[in-house]
């Protein structure tokens, strides 16, 4: 009787057995180029020039933890927007916000804007 697996089970990640190693020369700055541009994609500096030399187009990781700033930040956004719109309702639970409360609030919203916009920058200028 085989063994089947199941799809709660992992997959087991077996490594690749190459017969054919290429060389290939670079200067030092090259090298650190290749590795830097490796790391960004989560790949190492072969994987990354295997996947190159076939064709594909390696996906930087660097913007998925831009996104993921992003993503933080948009949420700090959301909870101070719901807080400033619980004021604005005249809630109950507002009561207590007084002037210099809400206009500290304001002025987090604006910082946070600022860093959405630091990090979007900064992928903007990391594709160039």
């Amino acid at each position: 009787m085989t063994e089947t697996k199941t799809k709660s089970e992992p997959k087991s990640k077996t490594k690749r057995k190459y017969k054919l190693h290429l060389r290939v020369p670079v200067d030092a700055e090259e090298g650190e180029v290749i590795k830097d541009q490796a790391e960004k994609c989560g790949l190492s500096a072969a994987e990354y020039l295997r996947k190159l030399g076939l064709g594909y187009e390696p996906t930087s990781i660097v913007d998925n933890q831009k996104v993921n700033e992003l993503a933080k930040i948009n949420g700090d956004l959301g909870r101070l927007g719901g807080l400033l719109k619980l004021w604005l309702s005249d809630d109950r639970r507002s009561a207590h916000f007084d002037k210099n409360t809400i206009n500290g609030l304001l002025k987090d919203i604006e910082e946070t804007r600022t860093q959405m916009t630091e990090v979007m920058m900064k992928v903007i200028h990391s594709k160039k």
